[in-house]
This record gives C-alpha cells, sequence and structure tokens, in this order.
C-alpha cells in the first residue's frame, strides 16, 4: 500500500478514536503488570486519543461532582476533591508526553496537535469555573479556622493561586481572550518543539570514503560514531549530525575548519533559516501572547507574573543576581577565551581568523598540552556500565537504597533498562526507567520526568512514583562499549540527581510532591550531584579502565579538576547569556516585531565573549524556555549553583558519604516536595541562607 496513503488512514483512524471498547484498550483498564506500570507492549497509537477523550470526559463529570455538590464547601470536598480529580487523564497525559519526548513519531505529534486544544479548553473551563472558583475562595478565606497541617496548608495555597492566576477572577470579557491566548500559546509552543526536532535531524553531513584522510586522524570512538551513523543511514563513509553526541566530538576534534563551519553554522541557526521550520514568528508571536497574559491578569511583564512564584520572588531580584554574577565573572571568562585564542595563534594550523567553531578543537588541544589530558585519557574509565553501577552505589552509600533490574517490567524501546528501588528498610520506593542512547525519534539533551507522580489515593493507599531518566550517549560500537565523557559522567549524575528527587517523595497529593517545586529549587538536588565527579573517594567505586581494570589515577583526577576549573568563569558567562536572553523576552512591555536575532544580539551584548555570527540565533531553538517550561527560568541553573556550592561544603566538612548530612537533605529538601517554601526548607538543612561566595570559591575566582 501507498505509504502516505496508509499514513493518512492510520491519522484519520487516531482523529476519530478506533478503538471503542474499554477491554480493547490498555489506557483505560486496570494494570496487572509488576507494580502497576504502564503496559507498553499493549499500548498502541490508536489507544491515545480513545483514552485522551474518556479522561477529559471523566475530569468533567468529577468537576460536576465538585460544583453541583449541596454541602457546604470544606477542604475535604472541594480541595482535595479537585486535586484527585482527572486520574486517568493524568495517566495517560504522563504516558503520551513522556514518550513523545522519546519515542515520538509523526503520528505521535499529529495526536498531540489534536488533544492540546482539547486539555488547553478543559484546563481553562476548570479554572474559569465561576461556581467552582467560590468554594475554592470560600475555603480559602477559611483557611485560618481550619487546622490544617503543613503540607494541606501548602496545597489549599497552591490551588486557590492556581484559580487566581489563571484567570478565575477576570470578568467574563476577560475570561474569553484568557483562553484564546492560552489556547493559541499551547499550540505554539508544540509547535515550537517539533520544528527545532525536525531541524535537528534535517542535517547530516557524509564524508565518502574517498576523503578517509578527513577522519583518518580522529580518536578512534569519534570515527567509530560517525561510521555507524553512515550505516544507519545506509550511506558509507562516515556521518556527522546535529545529534550532541555526534555534533560535539566533531567540533572537538576534526581539523576540517571548512566542514565545522558547515556543522557548527547548522546547529546554530536551527529553525531560523526562513523555511517551513522557521521559529523566528513563533518566538515572538510566544512572548507577545505571554506579555498579553500578564497584563490580562494584572503583570507589567511575563516575568513579573511567573516569579511571584519562584524562590528569587520578583524580576528585580533575578536582573540583579544575574547582572552581579556576570560584573564578578566577565574579565575572567574574557581571560579564558583569549587563552585559547592566544594558543590557536601560535599552532601551525593557526586559522587567520578565530572563530567559534575553532573554539572546541583549540581548546581540546590546549588541554591535552596545558594539563596533558584530552578526553581520550578519560573515557576509557568512563565506560557506561560503571558509571551507571557507581551511580547506584553513591546512592546506597549515602542513603541507603537499592536497584534491581527487572527484565518482567515493559519498557518503550529495546534500549530502554528498568529497574525496582527499595528503601533502606527494604520498603519498595519506585522504578526508575533508564533511557541512555539518540534515537531521531527522541528530542536531544538530558532531562527527567515521571510516567506516574508519588501520591496517596483517598483510601490511604501510597502510590510510589516511576520515573524516567533520558540522555543522548554515544552508543556501543563492535570495538569498544559505551565510554562516556567527563561532562556525559556530569550530565549522568545531574540527571540522576532529579530522579532522587522524585523517588524520595513523600506525601498524599501528586501537585506537591517530588520535582513539584519552585523551577529556581528544582535543580538543587541535580546539581549538587555533580560535586562528586571529581571526589576520587567516589570514583574508587567504579571508575576503572574497560581494558585494564585499572583505578582512574590521583593524577588523572587532579588534571580533569585543573582543567574543569580553566575555563570555569567562561562557561559560567555562557549560561549567564541564556539566562539574560530569557529574561530579556519576558520583560518585555511591548510585542516585539523586529528580527529574532537583533533582539538576541541587543539583550546579550554584556555578556558576548566570542564573535558574533550572521544567520545564527539560538532563541529560535531555545527550547527550555520557549516550549519546556522554564519561560523566565533559566536563571535558576545559575541559582541553583549558588545553593548547591554552598550545601555541598557541608559535605565537604563532614565527609562525601556523610549518612547524617545525607538524611538531613533527604529529610529537609528531597522528601519535602513543595509542602513549604523553598528557603524554609534550605535553612532547616544548611542552617543559614545561601551564599554567592562558596559558588565563586568553587570556581576560583577572588572575590572583590
Amino acid at each position: 500500500m501507498n505509504k502516505v496513503i496508509l499514513t493518512i488512514m492510520t491519522l484519520s483512524a487516531i482523529a476519530t478514536g478506533c478503538c471503542n471498547q474499554t477491554t480493547e484498550n490498555p489506557l483505560l483498564s486496570q494494570w496487572n503488570t509488576p507494580f502497576e506500570t504502564p503496559p507498553f507492549e499493549q499500548i498502541r497509537l490508536e489507544h491515545y486519543m480513545p483514552a485522551f477523550e474518556e479522561g477529559i470526559a471523566r475530569s468533567r463529570a468529577e468537576i460536576d461532582s465538585i460544583v453541583n455538590n449541596p454541602e457546604a464547601p470544606t477542604f475535604a470536598n472541594t480541595i482535595e476533591a479537585l486535586e484527585r480529580q482527572g486520574s486517568l487523564l493524568n495517566r495517560t497525559a504522563a504516558i503520551f508526553y513522556a514518550l513523545n519526548e522519546s519515542a515520538t513519531s509523526p503520528e505521535m505529534d499529529s495526536i498531540a496537535n489534536l488533544v492540546q486544544p482539547k486539555l488547553t479548553e478543559l484546563s481553562n473551563d476548570i479554572s474559569l469555573n465561576p461556581a467552582l472558583f467560590a468554594r475554592v475562595k470560600a475555603v480559602y478565606e477559611g483557611k485560618d479556622s481550619l487546622n490544617l497541617d503543613k503540607e494541606q496548608m501548602a496545597l489549599l495555597e497552591k490551588t486557590y493561586k492556581s484559580f487566581t492566576r489563571n484567570g478565575a477572577d477576570l470578568n467574563d470579557a476577560d475570561k474569553e481572550k484568557y483562553r484564546a491566548i492560552t489556547s493559541e500559546l499551547a499550540a505554539l509552543t508544540l509547535k515550537f518543539g517539533q520544528n527545532v526536532l525536525a531541524e535537528t535531524n534535517q542535517f547530516a553531513l557524509n564524508i565518502p570514503l574517498a576523503d578517509s584522510a578527513k577522519v583518518a586522524y580522529m580518536p578512534d570512538f569519534v570515527k567509530a560514531g560517525m561510521a555507524a551513523e553512515a550505516q544507519g543511514r545506509g550511506e558509507e563513509g562516515w556521518t556527522v549530525t546535529l545529534q550532541y553526541p555526534s555534533y560535539s566530538p566533531f567540533l572537538t576534534y576534526s581539523k576540517e575548519r571548512d566542514l565545522k563551519e558547515q556543522v557548527w553554522k547548522a546547529y546554530n541557526s536551527r529553525a531560523y533559516k526562513g523555511n517551513e521550520y522557521d521559529n523566528s514568528n513563533n518566538v515572538k508571536r510566544i512572548a507577545e501572547l505571554r506579555l498579553q497574559m500578564a497584563n490580562l491578569l494584572g503583570y507589567p511583564t511575563y516575568a513579573d507574573y511567573v516569579l511571584e512564584e519562584r524562590m528569587a520572588g520578583d524580576r528585580k531580584s533575578v536582573d540583579t543576581f544575574l547582572e552581579e554574577l556576570l560584573r564578578d565573572t566577565k574579565e575572567y571568562a574574557v581571560k579564558d577565551y583569549e587563552t585559547i585564542v592566544a594558543y590557536a595563534a601560535t599552532q601551525p594550523d593557526a586559522p587567520k581568523e578565530f572563530m567559534p567553531w575553532d573554539f572546541s578543537y583549540y581548546n581540546e588541544k590546549y588541554k591535552n598540552e596545558k594539563y596533558a589530558l584530552n578526553e581520550e585519557e578519560v573515557k576509557p574509565y568512563l565506560q557506561l556500565e560503571n558509571v551507571q553501577k557507581g551511580t547506584f552505589l553513591l546512592a546506597e552509600k549515602l542513603y541507603g537504597i537499592t536497584f534491581k533490574e527487572n527484565p518482567d517490567i515493559e519498557v518503550y524501546h529495546p534500549d530502554v533498562k528498568a529497574f525496582e528501588v527499595y528503601d533502606k528498610d527494604g520498603s519498595f520506593l519506585a522504578v526508575l526507567y533508564m533511557d541512555y542512547f539518540p534515537r531521531e525519534s527522541k528530542r536531544g539533551g538530558a532531562w527527567m520526568t515521571n510516567f506516574r507522580e508519588m501520591y496517596t489515593t483517598a483510601d490511604g493507599t501510597e502510590k510510589r512514583p516511576f520515573v524516567t531518566l533520558n540522555y543522548n550517549f554515544t552508543k556501543p560500537t563492535a570495538d569498544a562499549p559505551a565510554l562516556l565523557t567527563f561532562d556525559e559522567f556530569s550530565t549522568f549524575l545531574h540527571e540522576f540527581g532529579h530522579a532522587l528527587h522524585g523517588m524520595f517523595a513523600q506525601g498524599r497529593y501528586a501537585s506537591t510532591t517530588g520535582t513539584n517545586v519552585y523551577r529556581d529549587f528544582v535543580e538543587l538536588p541535580s546539581q549538587l550531584m555533580e560535586n562528586w565527579t571529581t571526589e576520587k573517594e567516589f570514583l574508587d567505586l567504579f571508575a576503572t579502565h574497560y581494558q585494564t581494570g585499572e583505578k582512574m589515577p590521583s593524577e588523572l583526577i587532579d588534571k580533569i579538576i585543573a582543567a574543569k576549573n580553566y575555563l570555569a568563569a567562561y562557561f559560567h558567562v555562557r549560561q549567564l547569556t541564556y539566562g539574560i536572553n530569557d529574561m530579556a523576552w519576558h520583560s518585555i512591555t511591548e510585542p516585539y516585531t523586529g528580527d529574532v536575532a537583533e533582539f538576541e544580539n541587543k539583550a546579550v551584548a554584556e555578556t558576548q565573549i566570542t564573535p558574533v555570527v550572521p544567520g545564527t540565533c539560538f532563541s529560535t531553538a531555545f527550547n527550555h524556555i520557549f516550549s519546556g517550561g522554564y519561560a523566565t527560568g533559566y536563571y535558576s541553573y545559575k541559582w541553583a549553583e549558588v545553593l548547591e556550592a554552598d550545601a555541598f561544603s557541608l559535605f565537604k566538612e563532614k565527609g562525601i558519604f556523610n549518612t547524617e548530612v545525607a538524611q538531613s537533605f533527604r529529610d529537609n529538601v528531597l522528601s519535602k516536595g513543595s509542602s513549604e517554601h523553598p528557603m524554609t526548607l534550605y535553612v532547616n538543612f544548611r542552617g543559614h541562607k545561601p551564599e554567592v561566595k562558596a559558588l565563586l570559591d568553587k570556581m576560583g575566582i577572588p572575590q572583590k
């Protein structure tokens, strides 16, 4: 059958809902699986729309039941009832949207496009329901007489604010405006991410066998990865793509400046090429709609609206925070960059004009010469299986938890592994899915999400979380196992920190447990974990050479630390660039109608260290803020670095495996969710508010 016709028929079936009987659709059935994990092997594309539609219908019925309850509104019959409604819809959405990130397809994208307006309409119908808000408001106004505990009070506060911050107090005309804005935003943010993925997948540069001299000098792991990519595409020779495990090593080790320029420009102009995937108008429209929504709700900018519900508190605090960090570090970042430029000028192959696509190559050469260090020296000690083993051992040493792989738990792709996680008392804690390798159906980067949040049912049954970790590491080849770079090792621990936050969740309500915390607090557990990457006492547990079995030498660890620190300021300022750009887009007070790159360049001019290359723009591929939920939140990575540097100093003082410090961190941070304000939780753990000094000390930057 013609492939196009088949696709149209498939989408038609999806749109109309081909499964009419509950028994035929696993998403509408009880799951007789280990721990009630999703039965991925049974779930088909045609199951999603009927499950979404049924979930939406049930959610509406449950909302009607709350609204029409003849009894006076109480915390139980209104606030808790609201929290617990929509269980079928939440279960379906959790699975679908997680898989749409890690195992997507054109059909999945089509389902997302079909269902997103329905979900936005439902959300608006709930938050803009005057009778429902009246019940919520009545409970909220009587909160002081209800004798609620901290977790209940947190849920009440969160529920009330959710209504007011989503238009419940607007008049009827403004409510309709709000509906229109949020509906368009939902569609645009979805499209933005789809465009970035399409642009990433569209580019591939093949080096034919006849040009073997262009790859002959590269490390074996780079050549093997490129050869495997070519083979997977049915090509001969070596192929580089814009997926990070391909793109980054190529820029680091290739001497072919013309090819590197092509790859670098392709990556840094994603969705900014004037083609069908161009996100320029989407960026401007998303920023404009967010401004309109904020204005409608009484805020001068979208940043003001968002930051009201963040640890930082307000726009001025974030702007001041970023400005002060830039002031204290930029001169050192410039020195870092100038060091590499000056070094490149001394080399036989020195470029006439140093450009951004030259940086990774000469940086690697400089590290190798100055610190006698390159990735090829480090990677043999970081075999993926050993890193996993070491990370599990670290969690066991700190928190007493253990991991058991279970092949009977169904997974959504052959690369994925599922683990049962048990607490130190032997009780079941979570299911952890590990998804390590890139594929065209998976977006780039690394992230943690949940197939199920932790919560407690109305009858007191505890439902433990199903956590998934997604990476894009280089796959093993016929000649070598999967070996991680040091940056990938850091990424492994970073995301595992998020997983711990999710797995240690305690409480009654899914919306206040686990990682459901302020955006500028959620990165603390993840960035804290990165500190162990250079601790020899930890590395000795697992970091052995995959061929010789020897432990990673102390001298190599010292080199890693030195090499990591020497560009710390440069990479720090690069992160500030993203944070400042984010704040600029969401601090506009009038719609922006000009060129996206011009706006971006003006916003980040003070952070600019490398030459500006015409035709490039990172805003159009900035998934974090235009598609991934980090709008007015990218600064939180630096905010969390201050928190984690200050927090880890206590581990350094007491011992990196100190179980008392770890237990305090678990009790006061990891298990608390958003049951209390994050600053209160942090001070309960650390004994004082976070200090910027700890971060500057860690980076080796003198304080003025």
